[in-house]
């Protein structure tokens, strides 16, 4: 039997923390969604201004971008396919993306093990210096030298959504686990509803000349200042120990601490092996797809960086709606089942689709898989953590999912360009067959846990 693992909070401390997280998240992921539909003409900018400048791989010494593009073609005459320009876009539109999260790979397991030894509300201030930074960089990057530096540095140090779900389960036990949990996917759902459009419109407002995107930027860094400020203002320490600690207290009273946690060892119902694996598998496929979309549409469709961000806002929306209503109720295993069965029908759909109408219903299936998968590991794998140790553990399984990130993009762009869009859905189908494999035959509902559905968050 799993040890039972008592939330030591008051319920007025837990309802405080659960206001700031959920403020701070909606700042920070509306901010951080600015950019996704972006992606195509930003990268089409960058291309161009080098283009017009005297030199561009012509004469003088060549650039960061011009040795990528360079390489890049000659990645593609490798498999003897003719070069052209939209997929160039495509390519370095995947290989950003795959660095941004390979660098969270790195990054996500010790941010984790600081925020065990320092606490979180230190950790996650820190972590919001380093965005504050890349932002700001995004602001001036006038070159897609210093645009690359943005992504870089963000990359290294975005914490946030990590440290979020370290702090929901310090303040929950097993029964509000999977409610509070799905509160951090209901602002990801919303930001997604908001952020894309939002960025989208902010990029028809010139105000620097040499940067078109410097408005979306100026605002998304406004939106960063403001939660740090908050954070550094509003968040108290959760980590029960540092909690103790900063306040003098040996008695686990202070910050709403009604009790010193015993950090039993628990008797693990799914090893983190597999969940971190299964992670891997998911977001390896679903963010190759995920990443492709705005140039499937652009190629289909002619989507523009408006709409792109309808559609991106219908998934929010329709996610957003769910995770509010459905999902905090479901048991967090039931969550990830339903969700990797959406997803494949998704894939099966995207690979077919010549409508509009057949795109919205795939982005209604994708809403679905967005608004349980992740949500659900993330909760199962905070279950098999002792209060100690969930920074590191809850930091390790995002990095098996950020190194799935980090090959899906590049990979799935690589073979849509490649094979064709109908090839690549189809192999992503069958990889999201492999995820349902170890989510239906290797995954179990953890002990003490069945009755999430009639539990109520305070």
């Amino acid at each position: 039997m799993m040890a039972t693992d008592t939330a030591p909070v008051s319920a007025a401390f837990r309802k405080k923390v659960l206001k700031v997280i959920v403020f701070s998240l909606l700042l920070d992921l509306i901010s951080f969604t600015f950019i996704l539909p972006l992606y195509p003409k930003l990268l089409e900018f960058y291309r161009d201004h080098e283009k017009s400048q005297a030199g561009f791989l012509r004469t003088g010494p060549p650039t960061i971008l011009s040795r990528i593009l360079t390489g890049l073609n000659a990645y593609k005459n490798s498999f003897a396919k003719p070069i052209n320009d939209r997929y160039d876009i495509v390519l370095l539109g995947g290989a950003l993306g795959s660095l941004f999260s390979f660098l969270q790979a790195i990054a996500s397991p010790i941010i984790g093990t600081l925020s065990d030894k320092y606490g979180r509300r230190t950790a996650l201030l820190w972590s919001m210096a380093g965005n504050v930074l890349s932002v700001a960089l995004w602001v001036a990057a006038t070159d897609f030298r210093t645009f690359l530096a943005s992504r870089v540095v963000g990359g290294l140090s975005e914490g946030n959504v990590q440290l979020a779900m370290a702090i929901a389960t310090d303040i929950s036990d097993e029964k509000q686990r999977g409610a509070t949990m799905a509160l951090v996917g209901v602002c990801f759902s919303i930001a997604f509803t908001f952020g894309p459009a939002l960025g989208a419109y902010l990029t028809t407002i010139t105000t620097v000349a040499a940067n078109p995107f410097a408005t979306a930027a100026a605002f998304s860094l406004f939106l960063i200042v403001t939660e740090t400020i908050y954070l550094y203002v509003a968040l108290p320490e959760t980590l029960p120990t540092v909690a103790k600690t900063a306040n003098g207290t040996a008695n686990g009273t202070a910050n709403g601490h009604t009790k010193a946690e015993k950090d039993t060892p628990k008797v693990r119902t799914n090893s983190h092996t597999l969940l971190n694996a299964t992670h891997f598998v998911f977001i390896l496929f679903f963010s190759g797809m995920e990443f492709s979309l705005p140039f499937m549409t652009y190629d289909l469709f002619q989507y523009g960086s408006k709409e792109t961000g309808k559609l991106l806002g219908f998934i929010g929306l329709v996610a957003s709606l769910l995770q509010g209503s459905v999902v905090r109720r479901m048991h967090p295993l039931r969550v990830v089942q339903t969700g990797v069965i959406s997803c494949l029908a998704a894939f099966v759909l995207l690979g077919r689709v010549t409508t509009e109408k057949g795109l919205y219903a795939a982005a209604a299936l994708l809403a679905v898989t967005s608004a349980t998968v992740v949500t659900g590991l993330n909760s199962l794998s905070s279950f098999e953590a002792n209060a100690g140790e969930r920074g590191n553990k809850l930091g390790n399984h995002r990095s098996f999912g950020q190194f799935g990130r980090a090959l899906g993009p590049i990979l799935f762009c690589s073979l849509y360009w490649w094979a064709g869009r109908e090839a690549a859905y189809a192999y992503g189908a069958a990889g999201i067959v492999a995820a349902a494999g170890l989510v239906f035959g290797g995954l179990k509902v953890p002990p003490g846990t069945e009755k999430v559905r009639k539990t109520k968050t305070k």
